[in-house]
């Protein structure tokens, strides 16, 4: 077999897939994003992260909007203990 026959050719190219498929079948076991056709990064589907980081968001959202009522309550309350007390007895007034 010399270096330029056709043989030695396809052991090479044979060598290498097998090389890649190894590669991948090890990237794909332990989580690692595949590349794809174009260079892409091609990620693992896992239907319990998405379904976990969707309810997280839910969560969040709904945290944001009780942190929102709770500034705008101690605003108040900020504004009632700054404000002069006579101002504060004739709004009251007003209120009753």
């Amino acid at each position: 077999m010399s270096w330029g026959s056709p043989i030695f050719v396809l052991i090479l190219v044979a060598m290498s897939t097998i090389a890649w498929i190894i590669t991948s079948a090890i990237r794909v076991r332990h989580g690692y994003p595949l590349e794809g056709e174009w260079g892409g990064r091609v990620e693992k589907l896992d239907t319990d992260l998405r379904r976990q980081n969707a309810l997280l968001e839910g969560e969040n959202e709904l945290l944001r909007g009780k942190i929102g009522r709770i500034e705008e309550r101690v605003a108040v309350l900020e504004r009632i203990a700054t404000d002069q007390p006579a101002r504060l007895a004739a709004q009251i007034d007003q209120l009753r």
